[in-house]
């Protein structure tokens, strides 16, 4: 049996908000087998709302995943950018923990997973006497949306496919293929950052959004540059920061994905009515439990319990 996992200690950071330009503290605290993952806003009067990390609570996926929850007295509480965490969570094999954040939304760091999986190293890793469950694929599921695509379909293990395309000499046509057994998030996919044009990144300042957006947390592209003065970390750092992508948004799903996912210019939003329509009919999934025979023993992934999964309202 593969059992699930949490914190060994709670660990603590702070870092500016991507897109309120906040300065914000974040605690990351263990939790109890068949918790999950758990969001809780510290600067909310009275402790807020917890917010779990669940598909069906995502309210907004338009520059990012925002999540939220109304506890039915001071209305909905959101919290945003948790795609680069639940990636780090995901490649850490970290099933349950309760997350404080002091702001609207998770500190962006660096812009890639890395720095979390560095607190996470820190705090180290506990197994808790409980099994894991996964979600496992049993036929595909598709969404599409003119050019872009993404696609899930029946596998041993979880890969990632993805493939972008862009009219720009620096970025181009990338696309990449991994299987996210053991360290392979680590090595190939954490360090990779989010990445973005800076004629956009005008757009938005003057819209007054992204405004914690900096070449200290994003690769920025001008013309056929970057203007990163260290460069690229990978060749292909952009396909491989959507693959961090998708791993965060499909973590979403309440226990991990035994499966294929294939991408095409896939966003955060297709992402999730990915998931949706995969919870949308039974005969697309089943609950599994997590051993040796099921499930690589090194795949990447954590599992929440089969209740909390069931208990997820279905709409495509």
């Amino acid at each position: 049996m593969i059992k699930q996992k949490t914190l060994k200690s709670a660990i603590s950071c702070t870092g500016i908000g991507l897109h309120s330009g906040e300065k914000i503290s974040m605690t990351l605290h263990p939790a109890d087998a068949d918790t999950g993952i758990v969001f809780r806003r510290t600067d909310i009067a009275g402790g807020g709302t917890d917010i779990p990390a669940s598909y069906d609570n995502v309210c907004d996926s338009r520059l990012c995943t925002t999540i939220g929850a109304d506890n039915g007295q001071d209305g909905l509480k959101t919290i945003a950018t948790v795609e680069h965490l639940m990636a780090a969570l995901a490649g850490a094999g970290i099933d349950n923990a309760v997350i404080e954040v002091g702001g609207p939304e998770v500190p962006v760091m660096d812009g890639s997973a890395a720095p979390f999986l560095f607190l996470i190293d820190c705090a180290g890793v506990a197994e808790l006497d409980a099994p894991r469950k996964a979600v496992r694929v049993l036929q595909q599921v598709s969404i599409v949306d003119g050019d872009k695509s993404a696609t899930l379909s029946p596998a041993d293990g979880f890969s990632v496919d993805f493939n972008i395309e862009f009219d720009n000499a620096v970025i181009g046509s990338q696309e990449m293929s991994v299987e996210l057994t053991d360290g392979v998030f680590k090595n190939e996919i954490a360090r990779a950052r989010t990445f973005g044009f800076l004629h956009e990144a005008e757009a938005l300042w003057a819209a007054g959004l992204a405004k914690g957006a900096s070449l200290d947390n994003a690769v920025v592209v001008s013309g056929d540059k970057v203007m990163n003065e260290d460069g690229l970390r990978f060749d292909d750092e952009c396909v491989r920061h959507k693959i961090l992508d998708a791993v965060g948004d499909l973590y979403l799903a309440g226990a991990p994905l035994m499966g294929r996912y294939s991408g095409t210019r896939s966003s955060h939003a297709l992402n999730n009515q990915l998931l949706r329509a995969l919870f949308s009919d039974p005969k697309n999934y089943e609950i599994v439990d997590m051993d040796a025979v099921t499930v690589r023993p090194a795949a990447v992934g954590a599992a929440w319990s089969k209740d909390s999964v069931a208990a997820s309202p279905a709409t495509a």
